[in-house]
């Protein structure tokens, strides 16, 4: 058995907590570092059904993309979902750990992933942190050669093994230079703007910054929150087994998109 508090000084160093934003809660968030671990499952999010996997399937602890708890809790009690989850997994004696932003913006995180996934080159990051350079938010780079938007848009699909996404802009498009947000990213077209790009991935986005892109020229293609980066639990998953070969590891088979077509 391993103690925590090893994974967790591994997954800092996988996803510093120094790349972190701001606002975000990451690290250890639940547990006793000094416990020690046998199982651990990865998700994107702690909800019920992956909550009630953890507990079922014996796991020591939860690496989850988003933070539980995120925001600050006044009381925890049965009475809101994050206290009723908390209190479940903490019954269980279940850890949960958070990388989220850190991950996004690690030197082989989420972003690094779409990014070399959709084959770009001449990375670099769409918002740089000016103390740790090369590194920060995002990531811009260049196709190899200029495809159309559909043409992108198949290439994405492809990796992320969707039969659909959302897409703005026009399909005579060219797509050289492509900028890469995964989630909740909107904030991200201005950097795109500045760095030239002619396409932003980014998860979701409002309907206005839909507008916004659509007026300035740059197209959008948008795969959905989950798909952006569930993907990358489960390369998480793969990463932690083969540096602890003690653990079972594996990501969440119960979690699932809320959203999906009718």
């Amino acid at each position: 058995m391993i103690p925590l508090q090893t994974v967790c000084e591994y997954l800092d160093h996988f996803a510093p907590s120094r790349l972190a934003e701001e606002w975000d809660n990451v690290g250890l968030l639940v547990g006793d570092p000094h416990n020690r671990l046998q199982r651990v499952m990865t998700c994107l999010t702690v909800t019920p059904a992956s909550a009630d996997e953890a507990v079922a399937e014996g796991a020591d602890l939860i690496v989850t993309h988003h933070p539980l708890p995120f925001r600050p809790l006044k009381r925890l009690t049965t009475g809101t979902t994050p206290g009723r989850l908390v209190l479940q997994l903490v019954r269980a004696g279940i850890a949960v750990y958070s990388p989220h932003t850190a991950f996004d913006s690690a030197a082989t995180g989420i972003n690094q992933q779409l990014a070399e996934g959709l084959g770009l080159i001449n990375l670099a990051p769409l918002v740089a942190k000016d103390e740790l350079p090369p590194l920060g938010a995002g990531r811009f780079g260049d196709l190899s050669q200029g495809m159309s938007l559909p043409e992108l848009a198949a290439r994405l699909k492809a990796f992320l093994k969707l039969s659909g996404l959302h897409v703005v802009g026009d399909s005579a498009q060219a797509c050289r230079r492509v900028a890469v947000a995964c989630g909740a990213a909107g904030e991200f077209l201005e950097p795109a703007c500045r760095a030239a790009c002619d396409t932003l991935v980014t998860g979701e986005t409002t309907f206005h910054t839909c507008l916004e892109a659509e007026a300035r020229g740059i197209a959008l293609l948008l795969p959905g929150h989950f798909a952006s980066e569930r993907f990358a639990v489960e390369t998480l998953a793969v990463t932690l087994a083969a540096q602890f070969s003690e653990l079972t590891v594996w990501a969440s088979r119960q979690e699932r998109d809320p959203l999906r077509w009718s």
